[in-house]
């Protein structure tokens, strides 16, 4: 466990994304999983994809005081269809919320969450949901997150062929 940590919470910056996304490299290794795929590989195409989609997918970096990317969360950004009340409508989804084991049980989970969801309202999204696990409710519940009922979910299906 760590001690005392000066942590700040910001939008990642491009030139941090292979740090940013290395995080969840290191994620899938922590849960046991195998990756499909080499980790500089994934890396180099992760970063790539998050500079495509820089506009609606806005990552979110806790850095520590020497410049390290010590957790993240990510804000995905989804056009709504248009109302009689508006043209422009948006929704978000919390993605990919984690933070390095030997610093957790700081806050930094909360302040990655509270962050993405300042940055939801800038940017007009009507409600932001999130995907959790059983252990992660009760932090996003501290930090804004409710149950709805008129919140619905289906695994899709994809059709194999």
């Amino acid at each position: 466990m760590t001690s005392h940590i000066d942590i700040e919470i910001r939008r990642g910056r491009r030139e941090e994304f292979e740090q940013v996304v290395r995080l969840r490299w290191v994620w899938t290794i922590e849960r046991g999983e195998a990756p499909e795929i080499d980790e500089e590989t994934f890396v180099v195409g992760a970063a790539g994809w998050a500079r495509a989609h820089a506009d609606t997918h806005i990552p979110h970096v806790a850095v520590t005081e020497d410049g390290s990317i010590i957790g993240m969360a990510w804000l995905a950004l989804t056009p709504r269809v248009a109302t009689t009340r508006s043209l422009d409508r948006w929704s978000g989804d919390l993605q990919s919320c984690y933070v390095l084991p030997e610093y957790r049980s700081h806050g930094i989970g909360g302040r990655l969450v509270r962050a993405v969801l300042d940055t939801a309202a800038e940017r007009g999204a009507e409600h932001v949901t999130v995907h959790t696990s059983v252990d992660s409710r009760g932090m996003y519940t501290r930090n804004g997150f409710r149950s709805n009922p008129r919140l619905l979910f289906a695994d899709s299906a994809i059709a194999e062929g």
